[in-house]
């Protein structure tokens, strides 16, 4: 008889894990190259960032035979944990969720990515936790685009000095920008967010010349994100299926599908 580990995980993710994976990834990547092409651009500059929260680390082993070398996590304990399951796999472990800033010298540890830098506060206690363990950080500073209580990131108008400031923290590596867009299944509403952090882009850069890439769109959105210039998108249920629990506990006022 299954037990109710096995029976779930059938449920969620298939009998086989890694034909499903298989398949998913791949029409993830067909979307993918279609809305490069329908934007002008060339699929192999886009990179695709699976976002694992939820998935069991067991699972996530398939995800890594189906190809999948990077992980995107939002919190950082589920981070750890997996980390720590999988460490015998060669996997580039992303933190894409707010953090707190006690929480600053365990990611420090292990993340090759922070996708959620959005005060110079954690700025300084990530540089320090990276010096003690003598590491560097890509990292994307996370911008409020929609203008929502419920939503971290800097305001807009915050941004250009924040990025004359990261110059004071050598061991972040500046990336780029990430936002999450308005939760809304309105793509009229949704892509002006892109577009919007597109163009906040533009004028970063030229306070700090790292800034040069997007992270944005999520598995309901992608398409219209990498048409208004994303570099990563950040894709889950359309890889892992539907999560168990809402979104909303991991993103707040999110009702949407990552």
């Amino acid at each position: 008889m299954a037990t109710l580990f096995e029976t779930e995980t059938a449920e969620r993710f298939g009998t086989d894990p890694l034909a499903t994976f298989q398949h998913n990834i791949a029409e993830v990547q067909a979307r993918i190259a279609r809305a490069a092409a329908a934007s002008g651009r060339n699929a192999t500059s886009i990179r695709l960032l699976p976002i694992t929260k939820t998935v069991p680390a067991e699972i996530l082993r398939h995800a890594w035979q189906a190809g999948l070398r990077s992980f995107g996590e939002n919190k950082i304990q589920e981070a750890m944990s997996k980390q720590e399951a999988l460490q015998d796999l060669a996997i580039d472990w992303c933190v894409v969720g707010h953090l707190q800033t006690n929480k600053a010298k365990y990611l420090a540890r292990f993340a090759q990515e922070f996708h959620a830098l959005d005060s110079l506060k954690l700025a300084a206690l990530l540089n320090s936790r990276l010096e003690l363990e003598d590491r560097t950080l890509d990292v994307y500073v996370q911008v409020n685009t929609s203008n929502e209580d419920s939503k971290f990131g800097l305001s807009p108008d915050d941004l250009p000095e924040f990025a004359d400031m990261l110059a004071l923290f050598p061991r972040l590596r500046p990336r780029g920008l990430m936002t999450l867009a308005l939760f809304s299944t309105d793509m009229a509403k949704v892509r002006p967010c892109f577009a919007r952090l597109r163009r906040l882009r533009d004028t970063a850069i030229k306070h700090n010349a790292a800034l040069t890439e997007l992270s944005m769109g999520m598995s309901g959105d992608f398409e219209e994100a990498i048409m208004e210039g994303a570099d990563v998108v950040r894709v889950g249920q359309a890889i892992f299926g539907r999560r168990p629990t809402p979104d909303s506990d991991y993103w707040p006022g999110f009702a949407g599908s990552l």
